[in-house]
């Protein structure tokens, strides 16, 4: 099983809820982080305002920190190995990396008139 580490801007959280606008790139990746974790892949996210030592331990997340400074970040990390720079993984890329299908775990959009979890009944 691969195991990936995404390396965060400073931000008060990874969802992209708790400032005065919503950054939806922010809440997709917090969800398929989260759907990936509960399907048991080995996934991580580390904070640069709330976790700055996990930027320090690896040693090529600080070597582009020092080189290219915050700009560079998020970092995306697969076995290691630095994947992507700039942007966060797209969901094909996650699928590409875990071996899933998009499918498994991107959420459903809710059913008009109701809630995913009740066949439109109201929960």
């Amino acid at each position: 099983m691969k195991k990936i580490e995404i390396y965060d801007p400073a931000m008060c959280c990874s969802t992209g809820v708790c400032g005065p606008s919503i950054d939806p790139e922010l809440l997709r990746v917090a969800t398929v982080v989260n759907a990936l974790a509960k399907k048991g892949m080995a996934i991580a996210r580390y904070n640069l305002s709330s976790e700055p030592q996990a930027f320090i331990d690896n040693k090529k997340v600080n070597e582009y920190l020092i080189k290219e400074e915050v700009d560079i970040l998020p970092i995306t990390l697969v076995d290691g190995e630095i994947v992507k720079t700039k942007a966060y993984p797209t969901d094909d890329e996650f699928a590409q990396w875990t071996g899933l299908a998009k499918e498994e775990f991107i959420a459903a959009p809710a059913q008009e008139g109701g809630c995913c979890c009740c066949d439109g009944d109201c929960c």
